[in-house]
């Protein structure tokens, strides 16, 4: 639902915050797609970054400027190679 960037000890993550139901209709399910690999890296500029859903999902980048969502990435108008997929 959320991504922040953290930092501890001079080290930054990417912090996701999911959505969670507590309904008896159960939870939601949040996919996690692992795109590039050590075989075969994807890369991608700021224009060619994917929409998961519609805008719906998140994309994580791996960029020069340090790994970032594709919102921050269109935004910066920076590409990258693309770590994976989240919906």
């Amino acid at each position: 639902e959320n991504v922040r960037k953290h930092q501890e000890n001079q080290r930054f993550f990417l912090v996701s915050t999911l959505r969670h139901r507590r309904t008896s209709k159960g939870v939601y399910r949040t996919i996690l797609k692992r795109i590039s690999r050590p075989g075969l890296r994807i890369y991608s500029n700021y224009q060619q970054i994917p929409k998961i859903l519609g805008g719906i999902g998140i994309v994580i980048l791996s960029t020069s400027q340090g790994i970032m969502t594709d919102r921050e990435a269109r935004l910066k108008k920076i590409g990258g190679e693309i770590l994976c997929y989240m919906w």
